[in-house]
This record gives structure tokens, C-alpha cells and sequence, in this order.
């Protein structure tokens, strides 16, 4: 039987679209199905940063970074990964891979000076002027279009098509309730993660299982089940990335600038309660089992930079922050006790002007100490995606438990195992969901195409 399609792409996330161009552009035949209404997933809801060191964005801007500096960054923090050659594959194809985006896709992409976040010895982040997910992935799938490469939106997968061991397609709900078989001769998951699917967080990342889900819809976990089913392999699986601010009520992520230049999140008691310099992803865990809310509390001059950044300027327009001429004063418009609030203030600013760790253990204090005038916004600990999946090796297959891969099966993005750790959120670098994703879409397209061209006749 004939093929529909050289190369199936499943979902329509950065991964799935990065992957179709790639196979499109190696002379392969592709095409998309996503079962939301929109391409996009948990790409389009991040700031669109791809980390790459050594890029040539990063030479001509002075800053000196290679793979192996990016490795040593990523497993300072992760601390331990199932899956260590992974994330040195990973850093090693990163500057080809952004490069490639700005020169085959064109993506209006560049690289951010302004700040390094948790997890980057040096600038290294490359991504859109807006810092919104959103545009890259509109110009993913302009450059899509560009191609004709066809796009379905609204069409479910439902399963795999298995035979004789070996991935052969999927069977599709195109949403009318017929289900169409459409045969491949590779198939990608580019779905998201599991992080809405209750179950499946509570059996693999307990301690997060409490906080909202603010990720994409369709993180369902469909990856994880077909791969069990196959016995695929499946590493770190208790990873994710947690995010310790999304604005409450607006549902938009407080700029992790705003506690990383200097700001503190205080307790319903209104007294801090860690060292929130374990990052946005981190620091989530520690949100969640202080309370149901948290506050933001920081300075003017922290607000101006935040300022910069069009989802935080959002924020503001809208509402979402309470201003004061002392902690006090924002501290009681959230409804706190105003009095807390200002002396843990105090206890934090005094060890920020005399350089020595605070009482939780927090020695970077960007602008601290913080000055009036002062913003508080009141704010929600999040699970924005999981970061375990799929076992892959270099080029994107699947690997059975016994290390084999599964014929004709590849996976990237939210399906495939993340670089982050072996467990927990404090191995989450910035960008790390964003460049497992592109990369591994492209290298998984490239091999299709190696793969498909030795078995021509």
C-alpha cells in the first residue's frame, strides 16, 4: 500500500512545524495534523527563546560561548538526568539550529543582551523582539505556507499504525467522526507534554500535581501512552517546568524579571518565605505549599525594565499591579499585613546593602535594595510543562526500553525526554522546552530523509 505522506508530522507546535520545513526542504513529501484549533501549543504561550552557544549572533555581540560551557550550565542545575548524552547533543547542535531558523525560516529572532535568567553563565537567548512564542511561531507557519506544505488544525489522532512492529501512520478524527487512516513511511510526535492529563501528573510529578495547569490545551499524554503501549522507553519523567508567578486573576505570567532584578514574593502572612533566586521554575514548588497566593513585591526601577517586555506592559495596562509609596502601602492593597510585610522588607534589603546571603540563603539581589516607589501584583504558582518523555537518540528515534529504536517512529518537543533533569523543576534553564523542540524537529526530518533515501531501490 502506498503512502499518503513521506513524513507525518503529529502536532503543530514549533517542534512539528520546525520538522515539517526541515523534511520539506531535504526533498521530502510532509504534512501536519493538530487536534487543537490552532497551531501553536506551549510554543506559542513561551516568550519564543532559543538558547544557542556559540551562535554568530553571540560572536558578533563579543560574548565568548561554546557547547561545552552550555553542557557544564545545564548540568550544574539539573544536578542528575536519565539521559546525559541527550543534553549534550542538545547544546552541541544549538547555534546551527538557531542559525538555521534565521536564515532557512526566517524567523525574526534576536539575540537578548538584556538578561541571562536562571541557568546561563552568559547571554545566550535568542527570540522575538516581543519576547512572545506567539510570533515565532507565526513565522513557523508562514513558513509553512510558504512550502504548501498542508496543515490540518481540528484533526485528532487517535492512534498509530503498527505493523509489524514498525510505525506506518496514524488513524485521524478529522472532526466530522469519520476516522481515516493516512499512512507514512515516518511519523513524528511533536505533541505537547502530559501536564493536563491529572493522572499522568500525579503518577510521574507528584510534587506539582496541586499547582494550576497554565500550559496549552492538548497536553494529554497521548505520546506517553502510545510509547508504553510500544515499549518505548521513558526517562525523566518527574522533570518539569513550573513557572512561581502567573498574575492573578489576568492569567498572564508575571515577568520573571521583575523577582530576578531584585523583587521578593511574600507569603499570605506577608513575610517572605525562600530564596526566590531558584528561578521561576524552581521556586514553584515552594509557591505552592506556602499558601494559595503569592505577592510580588518590587521597586520603580525594576518596573522600567519589566516595562520593556510587551506581555508585562500588558499586565500593567490591565491592572494587574497595585502601586505604593511603601511596602506597607502595596502590601495592603493585596490584603496583607502591611507591618510583615514591610520588616521582611527590611530583613531582605539589609542583607542585599551589606552583601551577605538573607535568611533563606538568596545572594543574588540584582537591584536590591529596593527603593520607593514600590508594585505588588498578586500571583498563582503554575505547571507549564512537563519535561520527561520519549527516550530519543541523536537524530530524534524512539528507543524501546532495550535500546533498539521503533522503526519509522521519531518524537521531539513535549513528547520526547526534555533536558531538564531527571526529576523535580530546579533543572529548567530558560529556553530549555524551546530548543529541545526546534532541534530535535530538524534532526528528526533530516534523518527521515537519510533513512528514506537508502531504502529507495
Amino acid at each position: 500500500m502506498a503512502n499518503d505522506v513521506d513524513f507525518l508530522v503529529i502536532g503543530a507546535g514549533a517542534c512539528g512545524l520546525c520538522a515539517a520545513i526541515a523534511a520539506t526542504d531535504a526533498g521530502l513529501s510532509a504534512a501536519i495534523v493538530e487536534k487543537t484549533d490552532r497551531p501553536g501549543g506551549n510554543s506559542a504561550l513561551s516568550t519564543g527563546s532559543v538558547p544557542a552557544a556559540g551562535s554568530r549572533f553571540q560572536k558578533e555581540a563579543g560574548i565568548e560561548d561554546d557547547a561545552e560551557t552550555y553542557f557544564r550550565d545545564l548540568m550544574s542545575i539539573a544536578g542528575e538526568t536519565e539521559d546525559p548524552d541527550l543534553v549534550r547533543r542538545m547544546t552541541a547542535v544549538s547555534a546551527e539550529t538557531v542559525e538555521w531558523l534565521v536564515d532557512a525560516v526566517k524567523a525574526r529572532i534576536e539575540l537578548v543582551t538584556a538578561y541571562k535568567h536562571i541557568g546561563h553563565s552568559v547571554p545566550r537567548l535568542h527570540a522575538p523582539k516581543s519576547r512572545r512564542g506567539r510570533d515565532l511561531v507565526d513565522d513557523l507557519v508562514r513558513a509553512v505556507e510558504e512550502r504548501d506544505i498542508p496543515l490540518a488544525v481540528g484533526n485528532t489522532v487517535r492512534r498509530l499504525i503498527v505493523e509489524d512492529g514498525c510505525v506506518a501512520g496514524a488513524v485521524i478524527d478529522t472532526g466530522d467522526g469519520a476516522e481515516v487512516e493516512f499512512r507514512a513511511a515516518a511519523t513524528l510526535l511533536a505533541l505537547n507534554g502530559f501536564g493536563a492529563n491529572r493522572t499522568l501528573v500525579e503518577r510521574f510529578t507528584p510534587e506539582i500535581a496541586g499547582a494550576q495547569y497554565f500550559g496549552a490545551p492538548g497536553s494529554d499524554g497521548e505520546a506517553v501512552e502510545w510509547g508504553e503501549a510500544l515499549d518505548a522507553a521513558l526517562v525523566n519523567m518527574a522533570a518539569y517546568q513550573g513557572y512561581a508567578a502567573v498574575a492573578d486573576p489576568h492569567g498572564s505570567i508575571l515577568s520573571w524579571t521583575t523577582i530576578e532584578k531584585g523583587g521578593v514574593l511574600l507569603g499570605g502572612d506577608g513575610a517572605r518565605f525562600g530564596d526566590e533566586s531558584l528561578g521561576y521554575s524552581g521556586f514553584a514548588r515552594h509557591v505552592l505549599a506556602q499558601g494559595d497566593y503569592a505577592y510580588a513585591v518590587f521597586d520603580q526601577r525594576i518596573f522600567e525594565i519589566a516595562m520593556q517586555e510587551e506581555e508585562f506592559a500588558e499586565l500593567h495596562a490591565h491592572g494587574g499591579l497595585k502601586t505604593g509609596d511603601s511596602v506597607a502601602d502595596v502590601a495592603r492593597a493585596q490584603g496583607l499585613d502591611g507591618d510583615a510585610a514591610e520588616a521582611s522588607v527590611a530583613d531582605y534589603n539589609a542583607a542585599a546593602e551589606a552583601g551577605r546571603p538573607d535568611r533563606f540563603g538568596r545572594t543574588a539581589f540584582g537591584h536590591a535594595p529596593l527603593r520607593a516607589p514600590f508594585y505588588s501584583c498578586r500571583t498563582v504558582p503554575a505547571l507549564f510543562h512537563t519535561q520527561g518523555g520519549l527516550k530519543v537518540d541523536a537524530h530524534g528515534r524512539v528507543l524501546r526500553t532495550d535500546g533498539s529504536p521503533i522503526p519509522g517512529l521519531f518524537a521531539g518537543g513535549g513528547a520526547a525526554a526534555g533536558i531538564s533533569g531527571r526529576a523535580g523543576a530546579n533543572g529548567y534553564a530558560s529556553g530549555n522546552g524551546l530548543l529541545t523542540a526546534v532541534a530535535l524537529g530538524r534532526l528528526a526530518a533530516l534523518a527521515a530523509a537519510r533513512d528514506l533515501a537508502k531504502a529507495e531501490p
